[in-house]
C-alpha cells in the first residue's frame, strides 16, 4: 500500500473514533453507558441501524458471494421492508412503554425470570459466536494487505474494538455508525465506478449486464418452490421476514439501536428508513461483486484468491499440481475470450443465431473454468487445511489491492474497518446490557450502587470481547463468512421470536408452556439443520411456528 493510501486509512478511522469519543466525554452512569439516553433522532438511529447490521463481513463476503452465486442472495433481504413495519408497530411501543434497557426485560414482565433468562441466553449464545466472525473478517484484510499471521491480526483488531467500546459503551457506538455509514456507502460506490471504468474501451455498461445475465449472475428473483433452496422470493418474504422481525424486533444489538430514540416516532422513522434503503444497499454491494466478476472475464483471474495459501502450495512437493492447474485455466480463460469476442461481433451485427452459440461457448468455458477452480480447492485443502480451501472470502480483496488506483485502497479498506468497527462493538455492548441486565442484576447484585454496575458493565464488555476472539479462531472453518452469519441466526431466531410473538399475541398462555415449547423448538431446529438439506431461512418460520402451537397445547393440556 502506498503512503496515500495508509493516510486515507487511518485518518478516516481515526476521525471517526476521535469524534464518537468526544461527543460521549460526559456520559456518567451505567444507564448512559448501557443504553445511551433517549437522545437519538430517526436518522441516527436508521443509519445505526444499517451499520451494525453491515458487518466488515458485507463488504468481503457479499461481493465474493455474488461472484461466485450471483445476485439471488438479495431475495434474503425481501421480508426486510414488512419486517420494518411489523417491528415499530408491534414491538417499539411495548418496550418504550415500559423503558426496558433489553428486550428481554419485557418477558419478565409478561412471563416470569426463568423465560426471560433462557431467551437471553439463547441470544448471548449466537451473538457471541456471531462477533468472533465479525472480528475474523476485517482481519482477512489486514493479513493479507500486511502479510501479517491471521490469528494475530485477528487480537489486534479485537483488542482494539474493545477496548474503543469499554471505553465509549453504547452512545459512543451510535454517534460513531452515522459517520461509518457514509464512508462505507460511499466507498462502495466509489469502488463501482472504478470497475466500471476499468472495462474494456467500446464494452458499454449494458454489455457488461447481458454478459453477466449470459453467465447466470443476473439471477435476482427465483420463484421456485423447492424447499431445498437457500435463496427463493418465497424463503426471502417468509423465512427472511421472520429472521427480519426476530433480528430487529429481540436481538439485543439491534433494539439497543432504537431504544436511545428520542420518542416512538423518531424510533419508527429510523427503522423504516433502513427498511426502505436496505435492498437498494445489498444491490450495490452484490453488484459491485458481478461486476469485478465480468472485469475477470477480460482480465484473467488467479486460479485459487487467497495468494498466501497458493504460495505455500507451490512451495510443497504437489507444486507442479497447481502448475498443471493454472496453466488449464489460461487455456479456458482464451476459449472464453474468444467467445466473447464472438458475442460482441454478433451482437453489433444483430445475428441472434450466432449470439446464442456463442453465449453457449462462454458458459462451456466458464464451466471448465469453475471446475478447474474447484479442483483447486480440493488440492489446497489436501496440502494445507480445509480452512485454507476457502477463498470466497478473498475475492474483493484481492481485486483492490491489484487493480484500484492508490487512494482508493486506502478508502475501501477504512470502509471494511468501519464496518467491523459498528458491528462488533454493538456486539459487544448487547451483550454486556443483557449480561448485567438480566443475569447480574437481576440474579447476583441486585441491589448495588450505581458505579457498581457500570464497572461490572465494562467488564463484562471487556469478558466478552475476549471470548469472541476465542470464537475467531474457529471462523475460518466456514465457507463463507456471510452465510454463516445468517444460519448461525436462523438457527435461534425463530425460537426466541416465538416466544415474544406469544407474548404480544396470546394473553392467556402462561410462563412454563412457553418456556418448554422453546427448548423443544430449538432442539428441533437444531435436529433440522443436522439432519436435513432445508434452506436456513425456513429455520426461522419453523421455530416460532413452533414455539407459538407447542406453548399452545402445553398451556391447553395443563388446563
Amino acid at each position: 500500500m502506498s503512503l496515500l493510501d495508509w493516510l486515507v486509512l487511518f485518518g478516516t478511522l481515526g476521525a471517526i473514533v476521535v469524534y464518537g469519543l468526544w461527543r460521549t466525554r460526559h456520559t456518567r452512569g451505567v444507564a448512559g453507558y448501557l443504553h445511551g439516553g433517549y437522545a437519538d433522532k430517526w436518522y441516527t438511529i436508521g443509519l445505526s441501524v444499517m451499520a451494525t447490521q453491515a458487518s466488515a463481513i458485507t463488504f468481503l463476503s457479499t461481493p465474493g458471494q455474488a461472484y461466485t452465486d450471483g445476485m439471488r442472495f438479495l431475495q434474503f433481504y425481501f421480508g426486510v421492508p414488512l419486517a420494518m413495519v411489523a417491528v415499530s408497530v408491534a414491538f417499539v411501543p411495548r418496550f418504550y412503554g415500559l423503558r426496558v434497557f433489553t428486550a428481554y426485560e419485557f418477558l419478565e414482565t409478561r412471563f416470569d425470570r426463568k423465560t426471560r433468562q433462557l431467551t437471553a441466553f439463547l441470544f448471548l449464545v449466537q451473538r457471541g459466536l456471531s462477533a468472533g466472525i465479525t472480528i475474523y473478517a476485517p482481519a482477512i484484510v489486514l493479513s493479507t494487505v500486511m502479510g501479517w499471521s491471521l490469528h494475530a491480526t485477528s487480537i489486534s483488531i479485537g483488542a482494539f474494538v474493545t477496548l474503543y467500546t469499554v471505553v465509549g459503551g453504547t452512545r459512543a457506538v451510535s454517534q460513531t455508525q452515522k459517520h461509518q455509514m457514509v464512508v462505507m456507502l460511499g466507498g462502495m460506490a466509489v469502488a463501482f465506478v472504478v470497475i466500471v471504468t476499468r472495462l474494456p474501451a467500446g464494452f458499454t455498461f449494458g454489455r457488461a449486464v447481458g454478459l453477466a445475465g449470459v453467465l447466470g449472475k443476473m439471477n435476482i428473483v427465483d420463484f421456485s418452490t423447492g424447499l431445498g433452496s437457500r435463496y427463493t422470493f418465497w424463503s426471502g418474504m417468509t423465512g427472511g421476514f421472520f429472521l427480519a422481525m426476530s433480528y430487529f424486533g429481540t436481538d439485543q444489538s439491534q433494539v439497543q439501536r432504537y431504544l436511545s430514540g428520542r420518542s416512538i416516532t423518531e424510533s419508527r422513522l429510523g427503522l423504516l428508513f433502513n427498511g426502505l434503503v436496505k435492498i437498494p444497499m445489498q444491490f450495490l454491494i452484490l453488484f459491485v461483486g458481478v461486476m469485478v466478476f465480468i472485469f475477470h472475464q477480460f482480465n484473467a483471474p488467479p486460479v485459487f484468491f487467497n495468494d498466501a495459501a497458493l504460495t505455500r502450495v507451490r512451495g510443497s512437493r504437489r507444486a507442479p499440481e497447481l502448475g498443471a492447474l493454472e496453466q488449464a485455466q489460461r487455456a479456458a480463460f482464451g476459449r472464453k475470450q474468444t467467445a466473447i469476442a464472438g458475442l460482441e461481433a454478433a451482437l453489433d451485427r444483430h445475428d441472434a443465431v450466432e449470439a446464442n452459440a456463442r453465449s453457449v461457448g462462454i458458459r462451456a468455458a466458464e464451466a471448465d473454468e469453475l471446475a478447474i477452480r474447484e479442483t483447486t480447492r480440493h488440492l489446497v485443502r489436501e496440502v494445507l487445511s480445509p480452512a485454507d480451501a476457502n477463498d470466497t472470502d478473498y475475492i474483493f480483496i484481492s481485486f483492490v489491492k491489484a487493480n484500484l488506483p492508490r487512494g482508493v485502497i486506502g478508502l475501501l479498506l477504512a470502509v471494511i474497518l468501519c464496518a467491523a468497527m459498528s458491528s462488533t462493538a454493538s456486539e459487544l455492548t448487547a451483550l454486556a446490557s443483557t449480561s448485567v441486565v438480566d443475569f447480574y442484576k437481576r440474579s447476583v447484585r441486585p441491589s448495588a450502587s450505581d458505579a457498581h454496575y457500570l464497572r461490572v458493565a465494562k467488564l463484562f464488555t471487556a469478558g466478552w470481547g475476549v471470548l469472541a476472539l476465542l470464537f475467531a479462531t474457529f471462523a475460518s472453518l466456514v465457507d463463507n463468512l456471510i452465510q454463516a452469519v445468517n444460519i448461525l441466526g436462523s438457527l435461534f431466531y425463530g425460537t426466541i421470536l416465538g416466544v415474544f410473538v406469544v407474548a404480544f399475541f396470546s394473553k392467556r398462555v402462561r410462563a412454563t408452556a412457553v418456556f418448554v415449547a422453546a427448548l423443544c423448538s430449538e432442539g428441533l431446529v437444531i435436529a433440522v439443520w443436522l439432519a436435513t438439506d432445508l434452506g436456513f431461512l425456513w429455520f426461522n418460520v419453523i421455530g416460532c411456528a413452533f414455539v407459538v402451537a407447542l406453548s399452545w397445547l402445553f398451556d391447553r393440556y395443563r388446563s
